[in-house]
């Protein structure tokens, strides 16, 4: 879903992810997600630990086969990498990892890393060129490019694996927790430039994160995911002034309120039940408060013009929502 009339860059429809397990059999990771992300466009995607995020993420870029639905960057499928090189057509999808370090390969030098992506097509002095571009487009200086991983901040490296998922010039760029590992300091330099990036490249950016405040600061559209479904997506500033999704509302109680009436987060009971024996019905239904006897069949997706929401207490409304500014 999108806040703005533009094509959408990356479609995910109806995905489904499932993993085998021995001792669990089939375990449903995501189950039957559908998300759009148009150019300069920030999606975020939120929901606890072990909701689904991370495995919609390495579908949605290629590093894994989904077991139903599809992808598609601009139109196109996304091909399942495999051992094989991503085609020319798809490397404009990037994707920018939570840990930096593992991303980065400790034995090789972050300039030669950065050339790794440059498009065969630059050659010569603009090939050469490229790498200091890259690290100025980061904050960091041009020396950084005869150095090794280890010489750098967390932070530092974090900037690194960005430069080097912009090497091929990205389209459409996946970031799975991409400051989850770092302090706070670093934490708002690496999110202001990856907005920056989307506004400035004209990029579509998903933005996968648990810290719903985060994701309310940067995102222009928010879904949130509960145990391998999307409950409820809304323009961001929409769905914290009228959450829709019983769900929703315990993760914006759950973020300390600073002002002229500080509140402190509420906590919501319970956890994240195991995908593999996933409540029926509702999955939420377990650790909600207003649960009630038609939860106990799977929700429809009410459309609630230019939001939707999965819950039976959702009732369609065609009075629009605004919210204030941040």
């Amino acid at each position: 879903m999108s806040e703005r009339n533009t094509p959408s860059l990356l479609e995910i429809t109806d995905v489904e992810v499932e993993y085998r397990s021995r001792g669990r059999g089939r375990v449903p990771a995501v189950v039957g997600v559908s998300l759009d992300v148009a150019a300069g466009q920030v999606v975020g995607l939120v929901g606890e630990s072990g909701c689904g995020k991370s495995s919609l993420a390495r579908v949605a870029v290629g590093l894994a086969a989904p077991s139903a639905g599809t992808v598609r960057l601009a139109g196109q499928p996304v091909t399942p990498l495999g051992w094989r090189r991503r085609p020319d057509t798809e490397i404009g999808l990037q994707m920018v990892f939570q840990n930096p370090y593992a991303s980065l390969n400790p034995r090789r030098t972050i300039g030669a890393q950065l050339l790794d992506g440059v498009p065969a097509t630059v050659t010569g002095a603009a090939r050469r060129d490229r790498v200091p571009e890259l690290l100025d487009r980061v904050g960091m200086p041009a020396s950084a490019a005869e150095r090794y991983p280890h010489q750098f901040s967390g932070g530092q490296r974090q900037r690194l694996a960005i430069a080097r998922a912009l090497a091929p010039q990205p389209r459409m760029i996946i970031a799975d927790e991409p400051v989850t590992a770092l302090d706070a300091s670093s934490q708002a330099q690496v999110v202001n430039l990856l907005v920056g990036l989307v506004r400035d490249l004209d990029m579509g950016m998903l933005f996968i994160s648990h810290d719903l405040a985060l994701v309310h600061e940067i995102a222009d559209v928010t879904a949130v995911m509960y145990l391998g479904r999307i409950v409820e997506t809304a323009p961001t500033r929409e769905l914290w002034r009228d959450p829709r999704h019983p769900y929703t509302r315990a993760l914006i109680d759950a973020v300390p309120q600073i002002g002229p009436a500080p509140r402190l987060p509420a906590t919501l009971a319970g956890e994240v039940p195991d995908p593999a024996n996933a409540p029926a019905g509702c999955r939420f239904r377990p650790r909600c408060p207003h649960a009630f006897a038609p939860c106990g069949a799977e929700p429809p997706t009410v459309e609630l013009g230019g939001r939707s929401a999965a819950c039976w207490l959702t009732e369609p409304t065609t009075t629009p929502a605004t919210a204030p500014a941040h």
